[in-house]
């Protein structure tokens, strides 16, 4: 049957506008459009694990009671440190349910201790799923680990810039990989462009500076803004201006950046072997791929290949050396006819992506099995 409200409990510790928080609050909204009340409540503590007040004050938040036909969904930051508090939430019949974002690295055990006693695990990507099934010996079990993808909101199309604009909207963290950008920008600085690292840049503030200092040392402060975090009407100007994203993290479960982008008809170049993948081929006919299956093959980043020609840009196999980035992004740059060929195909998968409201109903239909 499916629940006739929602009761999600968010960490309240992440206050950059990750792409976990960004789910959860499109979820909600989306919930509350189809007619299914969802309210949010927060659980404060240093998550994923916390200390021991704060693991007794979610004990007793999730011991509230949740009105009839209400389903209680965990973020999975919170829960897969909590799992004696979710083991007592089932002795006490009403287990609750985990909306993971992405598996913990570090934290194995307590994760699954978590996920057995949850009522089931709703990922927000395939990568996240098959992970975490892999992890814990999940196939063939009784516990549900079901898949609802990331949706996206209608966005105008990007009317981009002369000279090309190319952005990275992502916290500035290590993971994704900003440092890299910016040294295979610094072997293009013979052709025109214009670049912006666009993200939080108070969840690293070292890392932060780092790439602050790196801009300047390597001769491109005239040409790349750090501008922090934007919002609202700041950051619509920044996706109208672009003409292409990346998405380059080292690990990555989805990467709704990359839909994002593909939503305003922006194409992207994602690192191959992660799961932004499943973004960027959430709009074409490639879509539904498993990361390890066929597809992954096809987002090669060469385009002569054949059939990675449908994808709204590349996958570029990256390791420490900038240089398969930089070759990639001067063909792109120099290549009317391949930036041509990107911007129509993500023309057309903007026209294909999923809302949130679809989200939203494949959420309710898990927990209505």
């Amino acid at each position: 049957m499916q629940p006739s409200a929602i009761r999600l409990v968010l960490p309240g510790n992440v206050h950059h506008n990750s792409g976990g928080n960004a789910y959860n609050a499109a979820l909600v909204r989306a919930l509350d459009a189809l007619g299914v009340p969802a309210t949010t409540r927060t659980a404060d503590g240093d998550w994923p694990v916390g200390g021991p007040a704060d693991r007794s004050a979610l004990g007793n938040l999730l011991a509230e009671p949740a009105g009839p036909g209400t389903v209680t969904l965990v973020d999975g930051l919170v829960a897969c440190g909590a799992p004696e508090q979710l083991e007592a939430a089932a002795r006490a019949g009403t287990p609750v349910w985990i909306l993971l974002h992405m598996p913990l690295d570090g934290y194995a055990d307590l994760e699954g201790r978590a996920v057995a006693a949850a009522a089931g695990v709703i990922c927000s990507s395939s990568s996240a799923a098959a992970e975490l099934r892999a992890r814990h010996g999940l196939d063939g079990a009784d516990t549900t680990v079901a898949v609802a993808l990331p949706g996206t909101d209608p966005a105008g199309t990007a009317v981009g810039s002369t000279p090309p604009h190319l952005a990275m909207v992502a916290a500035l963290l290590p993971n994704k990989s900003q440092l890299l950008f910016l040294r295979a920008l610094a072997a293009l600085t013979d052709l025109d462009w214009s670049a912006a690292l666009v993200g939080a840049d108070t969840a690293d503030p070292e890392y932060a500076a780092l790439l602050r200092a790196e801009t300047e040392r390597l001769g491109l402060g005239g040409r790349v803004r750090i501008p922090g975090e934007l919002r609202g009407d700041a950051l619509d100007a920044e996706w109208a201006r672009t003409d292409l994203t990346l998405l380059i993290s080292r690990a990555e479960t989805f990467g709704m950046a990359v839909t994002e982008s593909l939503a305003r008809g922006i194409p992207a170049i994602i690192r191959r072997g992660t799961g932004a993948l499943e973004a960027l081929t959430a709009g074409t006919p490639q879509a539904g791929t498993p990361q390890a299956g066929p597809g992954a093959a096809r987002a090669t980043g060469e385009e002569a290949e054949g059939d990675d020609a449908g994808l709204p840009g590349a996958a570029v196999a990256l390791a420490e050396d900038p240089a398969p980035l930089t070759e990639l992004l001067r063909r792109w740059l120099t290549e009317p006819e391949l930036r041509a060929r990107w911007r129509a195909t993500a023309l057309d998968a903007r026209q294909h992506l999923p809302g949130w409201d679809a989200t939203a109903r494949t959420v309710l239909e898990i927990l209505g099995r």
